[in-house]
Order: structure tokens, then C-alpha cells, then sequence
């Protein structure tokens, strides 16, 4: 995990030097300690520095979210985007920015809870139609259901944009491709208090986890909670996933990437997997929006797009190994 680190440190690096108006690696270090000009300040530390650390928490929170989903289901492509999660997330974002503004400071905070209610309504309905009497929830169709939910969501939300004025369907359709729309200290302001929570509060179950991992049957008998340790978790991906997206937009396929990477590197023992997860994670979204803002300058590619580029492919090599 330290290499990740180290990646991510160089990363964070090269991002603050990265745009249409070019810092030099000198420039960024002199702005840094206060000797950089008024017009480098305001670049670095009014849009560049709160994108990156955006980036960061968004790419960790889906990260672990994704992680989750597949430890509980015990099935590789489970996934935040691809089980129709964030969809909810963004569907109740899209009707709030729709009819109000979120320039003011209490709606942005007001942003991630209205997502975690829009992911959490939606991951209830997914559970409720993946389960059956005496046979629980099959992986393969807990999938299929996901896909099907994501699917209607994004077909409303289509629709919902249609309906727009032309400045509402621009930035909408921006948010849709994945673009992390707030980058500002406010946002991250709103997004930390949710991720300084539940990430620790997933990493102290990992040895749950673990367990859970072994079987409904084996998990009761060595003494853990199922249903309660399951329920617990689940809220925890929902929140990670839902705060997230309410900043920034419908990136996809990091919880599904992330945790594989994450789990060649470490193993599969959540003690070590869980932080890898968010730390690779975290690496895949700076990386992206970098490239973003760096092959089309001064236009910019949505983050979820690049990460698309990268994750659906793999998605599709995973869903040739992965039997259901």
C-alpha cells in the first residue's frame, strides 16, 4: 500500500501542474508557500487543489462502496453504477437541481443527503425484487435486477432533462457523463464529514467481513449478527456511493475496478483490502480527471468518461470469468 501512496503523492503532483494555464512544478511549490502571484493562488488553490481532493474522497468512497456490495453478494461485478445505485443518487440530485439552485452553502450540504436517500430507496428496491422466499438473493440475479433498476433510472432521467432550459440540460447532461461538477471548499466541505464516518466505520469491520465472506450458515455459527452486520454494511456502501455521486456526477465502474486491483495486490483479507481498495480508488480518479483536463485542452473530458474508457472493457473481460 505504500507504492499506492507513493502513486497517489505523484499523482497530486502532476494534476496541480496539469491545465490550460500551466504551473510549473516551481510555480506550484512557490504558490504553496505563500511567494506564488494573486492569479497562481487563486488557479491552485481555488480550483485545482479542492478538484483534487474531491477526486480523492469520491474515488476512496466508491471504492469501499464497491468493495462492499461484492464482499455482502459474493459476486466480482458488483458495483455501486452497475446496480443502479447511483442512479438513484443522481435521479434525486437531477430533481433538486432542477427546481432549486445550489449556489447557497446550506443547499450543497442538503446535496448528499437527498443522494443518500435516492441510493438508499433504490438499493431497498433492488433488494426487495432480487429476493426470494427459501432462496435468498442469487448474485447472477441481484445483477440482472441492478441493471434493469439502473437502466429505468437513467431512462426517467433522460426524459427529465428534455424538460430543462438550455443552461439546466448543458450542465445536466455534463453531470450525467460524469464530470465532478463541485469543485469548490465547499463541496468538500459536505462530502468529508461523510467520508471521515463511514470509512472507519468500515474498516472496523473488516474481520466481519471476513466472515460474512464464509457462508450465511458458517458466519451464525461462529456468533456474528447476519442480517443486523449486513444491513449495517449495506447502509454504509449506500452512503458512500449516494454522497459521492451528489458531487460528482455519474462516474461508474470505480467500485468495480478499484476492489479487483485492490485484491491483486493485497489478497482478499478486508483488513488489508478495504483501505487498498480506497486508496486505488483514489489513484483511478485523479488519474482520469487529469487526463481529462490534459488531451483536449482548454476543453475538458468528463471523468467518468475516461474512467469508462478504462472500466468497460474490463467489466466485460470480468463478465466472461465471473459464472453466476
Amino acid at each position: 500500500m505504500s507504492i499506492l501512496c507513493l502513486l497517489i503523492v505523484c499523482a497530486f503532483i502532476v494534476s496541480m501542474n496539469t491545465g490550460y494555464i500551466r504551473l510549473s512544478p516551481l510555480d506550484v511549490a512557490r504558490t504553496l508557500f505563500g511567494m506564488g502571484t494573486e492569479k497562481q493562488s487563486l488557479i491552485l488553490f481555488e480550483f485545482r487543489l479542492p478538484r483534487i481532493v474531491i477526486s480523492v474522497l469520491i474515488g476512496a468512497g466508491l471504492a469501499v462502496s464497491g468493495c462492499i456490495l461484492q464482499g455482502l453478494s459474493r459476486n466480482a461485478l458488483a458495483d455501486p453504477g452497475i446496480l443502479g445505485i447511483n442512479a438513484g443518487a443522481g435521479l434525486m440530485v437531477m430533481l433538486y437541481i432542477s427546481f432549486y439552485p445550489t449556489t447557497s452553502f446550506r443547499s450543497i450540504f442538503l446535496l448528499p443527503v437527498l443522494a443518500l436517500i435516492g441510493s438508499g430507496l433504490t438499493a431497498a428496491l433492488i433488494y426487495a425484487l432480487s429476493y426470494k422466499r427459501n432462496e435468498g438473493i442469487s448474485p447472477t440475479r441481484l445483477i440482472l435486477t441492478g441493471i434493469g433498476v439502473a437502466a429505468g433510472i437513467s431512462s426517467a432521467m433522460i426524459v427529465l432533462t428534455l424538460k430543462l432550459d438550455p443552461q439546466k440540460y448543458q450542465f445536466m447532461a455534463t453531470w450525467l457523463a460524469g464530470s465532478i461538477w463541485g469543485s469548490n471548499w465547499k463541496f468538500v466541505l459536505a462530502l468529508l464529514p461523510w467520508i471521515i464516518v463511514l470509512l472507519p466505520l468500515v474498516f472496523s469491520k473488516a474481520r466481519v467481513m471476513n466472515v460474512l465472506n464464509l457462508g450465511e450458515n458458517s458466519a451464525t455459527g461462529l456468533g456474528a449478527s447476519v442480517e443486523r452486520e449486513r444491513l449495517l454494511l449495506l447502509a454504509a456502501a449506500v452512503g458512500l456511493a449516494g454522497s459521492s455521486v451528489a458531487v460528482s456526477g455519474g462516474i461508474g465502474f470505480v467500485g468495480l475496478i478499484a476492489p479487483h486491483l485492490a485484491r491483486r495486490l493485497v489478497g482478499p483479507k478486508h483488513e488489508l483490502l478495504l483501505p487498498a481498495s480506497a486508496l486505488t480508488g483514489a489513484l483511478l480518479v485523479i488519474v482520469a480527471d487529469t487526463i481529462g483536463r490534459l488531451i483536449l485542452q482548454p476543453s475538458e473530458i468528463p471523468t467518468g468518461i475516461v474512467v469508462a474508457v478504462i472500466g468497460a472493457p474490463y467489466f466485460l473481460y470480468l463478465l466472461t470469468k465471473v459464472k453466476g
